[in-house]
């Protein structure tokens, strides 16, 4: 299981497979000693990589006079601020160059570099007390502005000073001196504030909602709540036939000032809100998602020879005769990964076997732009849409059972104490013996280990995983997994199932064995000083863990100093299993940073390990892919690897897809669990379902759904027999007259009382109340 919205780990676990939407829905030998790609220390490699001068070609005057030019730029606005003109003349620059001086300054004010001020000036923003960042909004309308540098707090803007920013946009803030922040914490270091400035460049122009009618005028209600107003639209007009109640997609053509509705036109009619396929359609135009590839794209995915070339294979390292096997979600059809583990008298040997994805997408082909442009597959809950092609990421490139496959495979040689001995890596064949499914490999595992090779193969497996598994948690790695809801459709795209997945010991298995290879490919290229991305996990905030711990003080948990992360453990030990043990993980969670892709082995704090990359799913992840390359350029398979200069801006973005990918496929599983609920809200024999107390507020009840992993809310208004009233510092309601008393944690019965597909919340109430 993946940690919810990017935090932690980030997807290195399985996930469904690269299907088409639907159309109604518009006896084993040891691994081999010798290592063809020995993982030892070249001490002549070891050395940092001499600068290429080549690399300028007959540009390369340019790229020095650029960096120059950029030196003198910010030499100068130090001293003073100065406008673009005023910098030409300070720097003795001839008129040609103005058009590149503009560029710069542009690039500059971008990422940060310089800010703008009054009179079109440029400065140092630390001088002026500015920030430039991405702005995230919280549903109460306040938001943070992303600080870019590794380590440093973000900036919180309350929403009065949120000029007309939209979610994702990249913006300038002032910072507010403490003496002037309307912060009221008085027993913590106070949390920098400011408010936005100047909007650099919007993330949408467009946005997807319903269309509605008042007496005057017509407006979209936007799909987002975290769009806090209502876009005035023009009267829809053919071609635009729109009707009320149509999700519609509509451009943002000025928004003044907070103070007044943004106005726009209507440029897309998606359908009536209820109909099939239209509410994965609004998610997928909401987030810009590519539905159709190239043709550029397609044509060189069909070039590709759907099987493995046997002049290929006979340059690797064969593994067709070893017992290799996957294991994989039931309806899964792009198999990443897959692995083997023999036992050793010295412990165990364990192969970890990727799909070669570097060996068919080649740098600069069509095929590679799209897949860096996508940055991964998204897994909405009607449909994939994939990375890579489906001749790829269902046909060659997917390690299917019982046929020839190309795999780059990790080698390593652990302990009988789980202490690795020796790695290595080598471009391989292979021919799994075997596809399992989750529930398969659990059935076996829990199962005795039996005669049959396959049983003894999982069996060994486990043994292995669960060492290393124990091995993570006692250095520290935090347990912060949370089951996932797989929703079941019919063939139109309605929900009639909803299905718990917990993180068993068949995922834990392949989770652990993911986690190594990751580990020893990032281990091997930061040695090695190979540019690459890696995957971090940067230390949380001290002043939002202290944040979580009066929260947890205020549920009755005891919480020591959370800076140190054995005190953060002790605290997930002592809810696991209770009733108000989600409340308490989700609380932390939200203290801490979200992983990401970045150039530095800054490591990851949640699996507490110095070195950390992507590397086992290159199918549906252009890290991975990027890492791929990176190590056969360690291991002179390639003579060229990734461009240093071009991964920093190229982990930014693919961290960026990321995102974007989980808040779709986020918002497709929320919108499936609202239609399931809605069907039972019209139900005459409404179900009673187990809940949670999340929080109290003065208006009511959050209460969460463990089995179906939803949240609503109980109205105050609701409960009956007492007048309730809140008690804000025990994060609970109490009955004035009864003293009866609903706090965080305590488990309830309740029934559906309404959805509100528009607003996307569900109501309910408690279940003795239900009609």
């Amino acid at each position: 299981m993946a940690w919810p919205d990017g935090w932690g780990m980030g997807n290195h676990t399985k996930r469904r497979a690269s299907i088409s939407p639907h159309p109604k829905a518009a006896g084993s030998k040891p691994l081999p000693k010798k290592a063809s790609q020995p993982a030892k220390r070249d001490h002549k490699s070891d050395s940092r990589p001499k600068k290429n001068h080549d690399r300028r070609g007959k540009s390369g005057g340019k790229f020095e006079l650029s960096e120059k030019l950029k030196i003198s730029v910010m030499r100068a606005i130090a001293r003073r601020p100065l406008d673009a003109n005023a910098l030409a003349t300070e720097l003795n620059l001839p008129p040609a160059w103005k058009e590149r001086l503009n560029a710069l300054l542009k690039d500059l004010e971008l990422s940060g570099e310089i800010a703008r001020i009054r009179k079109d000036r440029f400065i140092i923003p630390k001088e002026a007390d500015l920030f430039t960042g991405v702005v995230q909004f919280h549903l109460n309308g306040g938001a943070h502005v992303l600080n870019e540098t590794a380590g440093a707090a973000d900036l919180y803007i309350r929403p009065e000073n949120t000029l007309t920013a939209m979610h994702g946009d990249r913006v300038v803030a002032r910072i507010i001196p403490a003496q002037e922040s309307r912060w009221s914490r008085t027993d913590s270091p106070a949390r920098q504030e400011g408010r936005i400035i100047r909007i650099l460049v919007r993330a949408n122009d467009t946005l997807v909602g319903t269309l509605q009618k008042s007496s005057n005028f017509f407006y979209v209600v936007a799909d987002d709540p975290r769009f806090g107003s209502n876009l005035y639209v023009l009267p829809p007009k053919p071609p635009l036939d729109a009707k009320v109640g149509d999700k519609v997609v509509a451009k943002i053509d000025a928004w003044e000032s907070r103070h007044v509705n943004p106005e726009g036109h209507l440029i897309e009619v998606l359908g009536p809100a209820g109909k099939p396929g239209v509410d994965m359609l609004s998610i997928i135009r909401k987030h810009h998602l590519p539905v159709e590839f190239p043709a550029e794209v397609r044509h060189e995915a069909e070039r590709v020879a759907p099987e493995v070339d046997s002049y290929e294979a006979a340059r690797r390292e064969d593994l067709r005769e070893h017992f290799i096997f996957t294991i994989d979600p039931d309806d899964a059809k792009d198999f990443d990964d897959a692995i083997n583990v023999e036992t050793t008298p010295a412990g165990w040997q364990v192969g970890i076997h990727i799909a070669d994805v570097s060996h068919y997408v080649k740098p600069k082909t069509a095929l590679d732009r799209e897949a860096q442009s996508r940055g991964n597959s998204v897994y909405l809950a009607d449909r994939v849409i994939p990375m890579l092609p489906e001749a790829l990421s269902n046909g060659i490139c997917s390690l299917k059972p019982r046929v020839e496959r190309l795999a780059f495979s990790v080698f390593a040689e652990i302990t009988k104490t789980g202490k690795i001995q020796s790695a290595r890596f080598s471009k391989t064949v292979i021919r799994s013996a075997e596809r399992l499914t989750y529930k398969e490999a659990f059935a076996i595992l829990e199962g005795p280990r039996g005669t049959s090779a396959l049983a003894q193969k999982l069996h060994t497996a486990w043994d292995l995983a669960s060492l290393l598994r124990r091995k993570r948690f006692d250095a520290g790695s935090l347990d912060l997994e949370f089951p996932e809801v797989k929703v079941r459709l019919d063939e139109l795209g309605k929900p009639i199932r909803l299905e718990k997945v917990e993180n068993d010991i068949s995922h834990q298995l392949i989770e652990e064995f993911m986690l190594l290879a990751n580990e020893l490919v990032a281990r091997e290229l930061k040695h090695q000083k190979q540019p690459t991305v890696y995957r971090i996990h940067e230390n949380p905030d001290p002043e939002k863990l202290l944040e979580f711990r009066e929260f947890a003080a205020s549920q009755g948990i005891h919480a020591g100093d959370l800076t140190q992360r054995s005190e953060i453990q002790k605290l997930l030990l002592a809810v696991k299993g209770k009733p108000f043990g989600p409340a308490v993980k989700i609380a932390l969670l939200k203290s801490l940073k979200r992983a990401r892709y970045f150039t530095e082995p800054l490591g990851h704090y949640g699996l507490s390990k110095s070195d950390y990359t992507h590397f086992t799913s290159p199918i549906r992840r252009y890290s991975d892919l990027i890492v791929h390359r990176s190590l056969e350029r360690r291991l002179g398979l390639s003579k060229i690897g990734p461009d240093s200069s071009s991964l920093g801006a190229l982990a930014e973005h693919i961290s960026t897809t990321e995102r974007t990918a989980a808040d779709a496929e986020k918002e497709s599983v929320r919108l499936k669990k609202l239609e399931f609920f809605q069907i039972q809200a019209a139900s005459e024999n409404r179900q009673a379902f187990r809940a949670v107390i999340m929080d109290a507020r003065n208006f009511g009840l959050f209460v969460e759904l463990p089995e179906f992993l939803l949240t609503g809310l109980i109205h105050i208004s609701t409960l009956e027999g007492d007048f309730f009233v809140h008690d804000a510092p025990r994060c609970r309601i109490v009955g004035r007259r009864t003293k009866k008393v609903y706090q965080v944690g305590d488990i309830i019965e309740v029934a559906v009382d309404r959805v509100d597909m528009l607003k996307q919340q569900v109501d309910f109430k408690l279940a003795k109340d239900k009609a």
